[in-house]
């Protein structure tokens, strides 16, 4: 063909539609044109380049002992509802009737059918299979975006293989990506193997190929030292220790405080030298339907596929505003798991370990106590009021917050208070008092024998509640 004749549509300026730069570029150089949202046609150059980057992708997978196969766009609903996945896809399944009335999808990936075709296998002799295929796919993108990056039907590569044991899958999972890795160097195309969530699609490992850019939407970690990268949904890291034993350029004691118009983690870290790692944030999600806490250290972000993983639900959505009211009786900004026992709670590995001590043997409140605080991982040690309590205090290890009862029969809990805050162990260690009821003059009683704060018994959990979130949700870290 003549450059002459081939049909290389350039425009001169930049269509005012087009936002990413190889959006843009393509579209000025003649190698696609925009049919609607989602839909490009390939112009004889874009085609050229298709085939091409299909040719070397088609050569590896033939190195690596791989047939192409064909398999059709459109699937009976059976197979998808078989495999459970018709609902899970959710809404970025095309699906369609048929004069009939049958249901049928548009494949966005094929292991349903490729699953059909595998029955044909009759026995292990036949194993390992690795079969591929280049095929249309389609997803009915909610916001489809930046040109090709982002479209509704495409073609896409996909490769299946049918092992006899896991062994057998390791080897084909690794024939794959290092197939995959010569095909980006042949392409020069810098592309970072990355591990990644299975998502909807399943599995226990998975690899994708992140090629930096300014117009990405996805983030890595990525490791100059060892090379480590991952997926910001599915990378893990060691958390540094936060040591609560040092409690240098804190007051000496305990004052009482208000928190006015403090709704968020770093207005509280702000106004009142709590930092982020000693709080505890709690998020409210629906997980399939159900109403779930979410806990998280307060520096902390959740990431909602790494939340679809640890739980296995299909889907999720934050709670609004009146449904969390409906439910907590309060507001975000103002919300915590203790006290909450009729909706499910999910605490992160970073809030495991925290520990209270309760000196108090009255059965209704140390039953609200250690119902409410353990549901997120909070160990609570119980020993009785009077003396042996004060032994028990005296002996434990690893105390984060006390709750003791200042009405004790054997001895005057304000005086003992009083001198267990003198001791250097326990100079800075919040100690909540609880008190046998609400009258003028006990909180102040309280703070002066040495208590961070107070709540009264019979112990309610909205009280409870209010009292944690000030105090054991900052660990060791008394305000002031």
């Amino acid at each position: 063909m003549r450059w002459s004749k081939m049909h290389i549509p350039t425009l001169r300026d930049d269509p005012a539609d087009a936002g990413a730069p190889s959006h843009r570029l393509l579209l000025r150089a003649g190698y696609i044109r925009q049919l609607m949202a989602g839909h490009y046609s390939l112009l004889p150059l874009g085609q050229r380049v298709r085939l091409k980057v299909i040719g070397i992708i088609r050569e590896e997978m033939d190195a690596i002992g791989a047939q192409e196969i064909l398999m059709p766009v459109m699937h009976p609903a059976e197979l998808w509802q078989t495999s459970g996945r018709w609902e899970l896809m959710g809404d970025e399944l095309f699906r369609l009737k048929d004069r009939k009335g049958a249901d049928f999808a548009l494949g966005m990936t094929h292991e349903e059918i490729i699953s059909t075709l595998a029955t044909e296998l009759e026995s292990y002799r036949e194993l390992p299979q690795m079969w591929y295929q280049f095929q249309t796919k389609m997803r009915d993108e909610p916001r489809p975006k930046a040109g090709l990056m982002r479209t509704r039907e495409f073609t896409m590569k996909d490769s299946y293989s049918f092992d006899l044991d896991a062994a057998g899958l390791d080897t084909s999972f690794r024939a794959h990506r290092d197939a995959y890795v010569r095909i980006f160097e042949r392409l020069s195309v810098p592309a970072v193997p990355a591990d990644a969530s299975s998502g909807a699609m399943g599995g226990s490992d998975s690899t994708e190929f992140i090629c930096p850019s300014p117009s990405g939407e996805d983030l890595i970690v990525l490791c100059p030292e060892c090379g480590y990268a991952a997926n910001i949904e599915k990378a893990a890291s060691r958390l540094t220790a936060v040591d609560d034993s040092e409690r240098a350029g804190l007051l000496a004691a305990p004052e009482p405080f208000a928190t006015p118009g403090v709704r968020t983690i770093e207005d509280l870290a702000v106004q009142y030298r709590a930092p982020g790692d000693r709080q505890i944030k709690t998020l409210v999600y629906f997980l399939d339907g159900v109403l779930t806490l979410v806990l998280l250290r307060g520096d902390h972000a959740l990431n909602e596929q790494k939340l679809i993983d640890a739980t296995g639900a299909n889907a999720i959505r934050p709670a609004l505003p009146d449904e969390i009211r409906d439910a907590l009786g309060a507001l975000p900004g103002s919300l915590g798991a203790v006290g909450v026992s009729d909706h499910p709670i999910i605490a992160d590995e970073a809030l495991r370990g925290r520990r209270v001590l309760v000196i108090d043997d009255d059965p209704r409140n140390v039953f609200a106590i250690t119902s409410t605080l353990e549901l997120h991982g909070v160990t609570v040690t119980q020993a009785p009021n009077g003396r042996k309590g004060i032994e028990a205090l005296l002996t434990a290890e690893d105390t984060d917050l006390i709750l003791m009862d200042v009405m004790m029969p054997e001895m005057d809990g304000y005086t003992t208070m009083n001198k267990i805050r003198q001791m250097p162990a326990f100079a800075t260690l919040p100690i909540i008092a609880v008190t046998a009821r609400a009258m003028p003059g006990d909180r102040e009683k309280s703070i002066a024998a040495g208590a961070s704060d107070y709540v009264t018994k019979p112990v309610d959990t909205d009280e409870l509640l209010s009292c944690m979130e000030r105090w054991l949700s900052r660990r060791l870290r008394p305000l002031g």
